[in-house]
């Protein structure tokens, strides 16, 4: 997969083939990689870990836990907040001082840990501009399509 954060696309290739490309949604801020920066990271990443498979369009998930409700359940307040729901493809960074371990400054630029996912929304009107903390949101039916034809270890190339 290749993130464009300037485009706020994502393309899917198979065997060196764009299979789709999906609108998606990065960081509100700059991109970063360093800790605390709220900052989509750059590089190269594998999925390290796929969450959510069977759950319904739209199921909120906290720490990575299936809350079994539906975003549309929640009062306003909580509907108000970017929302991780539907999918979770939680995000390795590979290339060590850059987003993984610490870089040459000793400030942390672990993507895994940050907790970096590709993640379905509850702001799915906001795809397609800038509008995450730092992950990567899709529309809901997307990460699913998306989930279901990736697994652990596939690639994912995130570049401005």
């Amino acid at each position: 997969m290749v993130v464009s954060i300037g485009r706020q696309l994502m393309g899917y290739y198979r065997d060196g083939r764009l299979v789709k490309s999906y609108v998606i949604s990065t960081s509100l801020r700059p991109p970063s990689n360093v800790k605390n920066s709220l900052g989509t990271p750059r590089g190269l990443h594998e999925i390290a870990e796929r969450v959510g498979a069977g759950a319904p369009p739209g199921i909120v998930f906290k720490a990575r836990v299936n809350t079994g409700q539906h975003f549309s359940e929640l009062a306003a307040d909580e509907q108000a907040k970017n929302l991780i729901t539907t999918r979770i493809l939680w995000l390795r960074g590979l290339e060590p001082g850059v987003n993984a371990g610490t870089n040459a400054a000793g400030e942390s630029v672990d993507t895994y840990d940050r907790y970096v996912y590709i993640h379905g929304t509850n702001h799915e009107e906001k795809i397609g501009t800038p509008a995450s903390s730092g992950c990567v949101q899709m529309r809901n039916l997307d990460i699913i399509e998306l989930y279901d034809e990736v697994r652990v270890g596939d690639l994912v190339w995130i570049e401005d």
